[in-house]
């Protein structure tokens, strides 16, 4: 059973960054997919992005050029590096994990952290 637990949002004015973390135990992080995905009020839980293993990675549109998704094996946790901020990228922003394949259906994800809120001001 692995466990997940994010750190690190918080309010932050548009144009700035955050960095999340997402930190895991339970199971052999390297061999789990990682993701970010995340929830604004009202709205559905969507994907941000993926990585796997080995540091291949697939963004979703809306992060790309922006976000960067990254992971380190020997310290079980993966970190999103948010830059240029929009308030539209307020959201409750959750780790999830998988075994296999990078995919972006919530449903496949396995494992979930219980969320870090993250509030972009305009």
């Amino acid at each position: 059973q692995v466990q997940l637990v994010e750190s690190g949002g918080g309010l932050v004015q548009a144009g700035g960054s955050l960095r999340l973390s997402c930190a895991a135990s339970g199971g052999t992080f390297s061999n789990y997919i990682m993701a970010w995905f995340r929830q604004a009020p009202g709205k559905e839980r969507e994907f941000v992005v993926s990585i796997s293993w080995n540091g291949s990675t697939y963004y979703a549109g809306s992060a790309k050029g922006r976000f960067t998704i990254s992971r380190d094996n020997a310290k079980d946790t993966m970190y999103l590096q948010m830059n240029s901020l929009k308030p539209e990228d307020t959201a409750v922003y959750y780790c999830a994990a998988r075994r296999g394949v990078i995919v972006t259906q919530r449903y496949n994800y396995d494992y979930w952290g219980q969320g870090t809120q993250v509030t972009v001001s305009s």
